[in-house]
């Protein structure tokens, strides 16, 4: 940039639209919080309550947290391309491990209650979104954040990473809607349609959780909003293209 040059600025309405999402983000995690702490006892580890730790976890780890670790090209945009991608792989990092622990906790009160395991639609893509999820994270590492992979397979790569990163994030939403509707079916069944509170606080976080999913997905997938290469950037590429490939940049 030229000197005396303002500061670059954001594209008319991104800004609105992250503060939403991350507004619903955090109304999301409230709600799952007011759910479990008013309704279901609150949250213990190595007791009864042990199990309650895992529909926070999920909503925690899987949405909000991976939903913001998808936003980060989109916010920082003029940051160096370096830190956008360290930010990026810490973020899910820090999913993986908030929703291992969630993963944990089931298991664990699952056995000490004698209940069987991996029977249900949600627990099976449950775990299928969190596996997927790790194996997505490791390439994504491999390919973009450490040296090694050549500039043509990291090409190649990109796409895929793109696409199966929003599907995992809309098949951890999933997940947690399955998982609400079959919490809710278990504890209170008998009343669910009755339109009892907790029912109907329950119901509001699946709206939240698919609002949240929405506000996320229209910002990524709006073209004019995606990350602008910064020049240095661009000359790095041709660099590292040149390196790996054996071509010159003008080839």
């Amino acid at each position: 940039a030229m000197d005396g040059a303002p500061p670059p600025t954001s594209p008319s309405g991104l800004s609105a639209y992250v503060a939403v999402s991350q507004l619903l983000g955090l109304t999301l995690l409230a709600t799952t919080g007011a759910w479990l702490g008013r309704y279901r006892g609150g949250v213990a580890w190595h007791s009864p309550l042990q199990f309650n730790a895992h529909p926070l976890c999920m909503v925690l780890g899987m949405v909000f947290l991976q939903g913001d670790a998808l936003l980060v090209y989109r916010v920082f945009r003029h940051e160096a391309k370096r830190s956008t991608k360290v930010l990026h792989a810490l973020l899910h990092g820090l999913a993986l491990v908030i929703a291992l622990v969630g993963i944990i906790a089931v298991f664990e009160s699952h056995r000490t209650k004698g209940i069987p395991d991996m029977y249900s639609l949600h627990s099976w893509c449950g775990m299928a979104a969190f596996v997927l999820y790790l194996l997505q994270w490791l390439l994504g590492c491999g390919f973009f954040l450490f040296p090694g992979a050549s500039f043509s397979l990291r090409g190649r790569y990109k796409p895929q990473h793109i696409f199966f990163g929003i599907a995992l994030f809309i098949l951890s939403i999933t997940s947690c809607l399955l998982g609400i509707t079959e919490m809710l079916l278990f504890k209170i069944s008998d009343s669910y349609s009755h339109f009892v509170p907790e029912g109907i606080l329950a119901n509001t976080l699946g709206v939240l959780l698919v609002a949240f999913g929405l506000v996320v997905g229209y910002v990524l997938t709006r073209e004019e909003w995606k990350r602008p290469p910064l020049a240095e950037e661009m000359a790095l590429s041709m660099d590292f293209k040149t390196l790996t490939e054996g071509e010159s940049p003008g080839g």
